[in-house]
């Protein structure tokens, strides 16, 4: 999938460092996402169980010719009877934030999905004080919902995070 200079593909063998450090760094993976020190090596165990690419969930790399910038994720949430969703994510190489980027992969992430998925909605919770991926989310059409209080803990607090959706219906064709 391709988008301008951006692009979504699978998770190399070559890529499971980057990914490794960019979900364990702290200095890399910033205050939203550091979840304090865990086995570095889950990534490559996910990996080599399903090339990160499962039923219900999936890591793909975002990729700006042979450059990794970074990745996003989506994995399924069950709703109400029949009914479920996708919940996405995003994370990019800081040298890669605040060039429009991660609103671009996510984008292109959203169309992989409704291409390929039978979903009909798309969500992403985010830190309330994630102001940059909510503009982001925002500048790619989802729907600001409402805020989930005290839902994760990082940091040695609490933290409340804000809702967001796009519908199948809400995307014009590509």
């Amino acid at each position: 999938m391709v988008d301008d200079h951006v692009r979504l593909r699978p998770v190399a063998e070559e890529d499971l460092p980057f990914v490794e450090a960019l979900r364990t760094d702290p200095d890399l993976c910033g205050p939203f996402l550091w979840e304090g020190w865990r086995d570095p090596h889950r990534f490559r165990r996910r990996w080599q169980d399903d090339g990160w690419l499962g039923d219900d969930s999936a890591l793909l790399i975002v990729a700006r010719g042979a450059d990794a910038l970074g990745m996003v994720s989506y994995r399924r949430v069950e709703l109400t009877g029949p009914v479920w969703c996708w919940s996405i994510g995003a994370l990019l190489a800081p040298e890669a934030r605040g060039q429009g980027l991660g609103s671009r992969a996510q984008r292109l992430l959203v169309d992989y999905l409704f291409h390929h998925t039978l979903a009909h909605r798309i969500q992403a919770e985010t830190d309330v004080d994630n102001i940059a991926e909510q503009r982001a989310l925002e500048r790619i059409g989802f729907t600001r919902e409402g805020v989930v209080r005290a839902c994760s803990f990082l940091g040695g607090r609490y933290h409340d995070k804000v809702v967001y959706s796009i519908l199948r219906t809400e995307v014009p064709p590509s």
